[in-house]
């Protein structure tokens, strides 16, 4: 390991000695906290909106650019409706679960069912926003529902890079979460039938990412544990976690977004718009009477 990880690090990225793995792994344990407490999933939706989060939030690194960003909607049949994920370039994230209290029975082997909840039908949405007029949409068929098991087909199809993705959440009898994170890896150019035969020994022999956590296993070991033979490296660290953008002055360029006629019209209805964050849950007044006041004379500004 070549790079000191500072202690308040939760997300690193790594690589294999010969240049063809590349390993990005996150304990995302306060993320998927501050999830729960603040649209107060139930057990299985906090299962299926924690995964998602961890996936975009690794995803979120990935990204080239710190300005870029991406979401990840699981469409499924359901009763979860919607889960949505959203990372920034830095791997802080975002999201919220369409109905957030869900009970179902657990699978015969004693696991939550997510993918119950999350339905097996429907669609993978995995939307890129790199800075272009039209954002990077890929979308692909939920191969579970369980959320790793669609990750890492989307790689396979949308992208064509060889992908494995782990992803776990633990979720107490009392709904609190006791541990939650995951890993991707995946395989570059150059990558030889051994350096996969390797790899997919690896894979086979780790435990589940909530064992692992459990166990105290960091990060870092993970990724000692999936490239072992490998001589693996760390490449990079970083400190990410839930992290909502919304603000008053975002909120009023939506409405401006809606037009002058409309806001008139809802004027006329209410003077004060209330608008609820659906990340955070944090409210928004804002008087439709100021906002026409001072509405620019160029026009409606361009949402965000």
């Amino acid at each position: 390991m070549s790079l000191s990880i500072p202690q308040d690090h939760n997300m690193l990225r790594g690589i294999s000695a010969n240049g063809v793995v590349v390993f990005y792994g996150v304990d995302s344990t306060a993320i998927v906290r501050e999830a729960e407490r603040l649209h107060k999933t139930s057990a299985v939706t906090t299962a299926a909106l924690g995964r998602l989060l961890t996936a975009a939030s690794i995803m979120g690194i990935m990204l080239k650019s710190t300005q870029d960003s991406v979401t990840l909607q699981l469409r499924g049949n359901g009763p979860a409706g919607m889960v949505l994920a959203v990372s920034d370039g830095t791997g802080n994230v975002r999201g919220y679960v369409q109905h957030p209290v869900v009970e179902l029975p657990p699978r015969a082997d004693g696991h939550l069912d997510v993918g119950g909840a999350v339905g097996h039908e429907g669609t993978l949405d995995v939307i890129r926003d790199l800075g272009f007029k039209q954002p990077y949409v890929g979308q692909v068929p939920l191969a579970s529902g369980e959320v790793a098991e669609d990750i890492t087909q989307y790689f396979a199809v949308s992208e064509q890079v060889p992908t494995v993705c782990a992803l776990g959440v633990l979720v107490e009898p009392d709904l609190s979460v006791r541990c939650a994170g995951g890993f991707i890896v995946q395989l570059l150019p150059g990558a030889a039938g051994t350096d996969i035969d390797l790899l997919e020994k690896n894979i086979a022999a780790m435990p589940s990412v909530t064992a692992m956590l459990s166990a105290g296993t960091t990060v870092t070991e993970m990724l000692e544990k999936a490239l072992a033979g490998f001589s693996p490296e760390v490449l990079d660290s970083y400190r990410v976690g839930y992290r909502c953008d919304c603000s008053r002055q975002r909120v009023e360029r939506m409405l401006r977004s809606l037009g002058r006629a409309k806001i008139e019209e809802m004027r006329a209805e209410d003077p004060t718009a209330e608008v609820n964050c659906q990340f955070c849950g944090k409210q928004y007044h804002v008087d439709l009477g100021e906002l026409l006041a001072n509405w620019p004379a160029e026009g409606p500004a361009r949402a965000e």
